[in-house]
């Protein structure tokens, strides 16, 4: 991995009484395995495969901001060049030979004709540099190949399964997006809430990156056809990355 940016990335160590061996601090972030599979979750919210060079971000829900404005709810209009910025900042840090984007990349089907020019630019700049895969969504089951890379229903690679929601069923490997997991966690005093990368060992539901993609709390009933024994997690707040076990988190109040 090359790391261009220079900037030291937060990450906390794993308590061993408490998350035992499955995490692990590395320089990019916190390390652990998916199925057979060694993956690196950073602090920006998307999973790094070393084996493969292989870059996933999950629903980015570009020009969520443009659709609401057409309802009538008005918020800045930033979202997608936010979203865009932190993931060509990502691109030039980690220089993936392949990029996945695991499906909602787009908030509706109309949203790539709403882009402004310069943030359909910034797409074309991050397909032509990777091998870029957008992975089919319910918001975008049809994303705009015409802004480059391909698309596809799931992708498999180095023994992991890419796909946008995750299946109810037992799924070894299985790294998906959909439920934008998020975590509760208190110490010293207080809570915090954060967005959270949720894992057993065996699969991966990702963190929505999308700058304006909310989140469900991983204690959520939603959760449990995918860990029926629970999860652990990487919480992702003030810009770091930081792991705790499944007896640390809080449902929410």
């Amino acid at each position: 991995m090359t790391m261009l940016s220079g900037r030291k990335r937060k990450s906390a160590s794993a308590p061993k009484a408490a998350e035992g061996s499955l995490f692990k601090s590395c320089e990019a972030g916190i390390g652990f395995a998916v199925g057979e599979a060694s993956v690196v979750a950073t602090p920006e919210g998307a999973l790094w495969v070393p084996s493969t060079a292989t870059l996933i971000v999950s629903d980015l829900h570009l020009e969520k901001g443009s659709s609401f404005a057409q309802r009538g709810r008005m918020v800045p209009p930033y979202d997608t060049r936010a979203t865009l910025s932190r993931l060509e900042s990502l691109v030039l840090a980690f220089r993936p030979s392949r990029l996945v984007s695991l499906g909602d990349s787009f908030h509706d089907r109309s949203a790539a004709e709403r882009l402004d020019a310069a943030d359909a630019a910034a797409i074309r700049r991050l397909t032509a540099v990777t091998d870029f895969v957008w992975i089919r969504g319910n918001h975008d089951p049809d994303p705009p190949i015409d802004l480059g890379g391909s698309a596809a229903a799931e992708l498999v690679t180095a023994g992991l399964i890419l796909r946008h929601e995750p299946r109810p069923a037992p799924a070894p490997g299985e790294v998906a997006g959909h439920l934008h997991p998020c975590a509760a966690v208190a110490g010293r005093g207080r809570r915090l809430r954060a967005r959270c990368f949720a894992t057993d060992g065996q699969r991966l539901v990702m963190p929505a990156f999308g700058a304006y993609a909310g989140g469900l709390n991983v204690r959520d009933e939603a959760f449990a056809p995918v860990f029926p024994e629970g999860c652990a997690v990487v919480l992702l707040a003030r810009g770091g990355a930081y792991p705790a076990a499944a007896g640390r988190l809080l449902r929410d109040v």
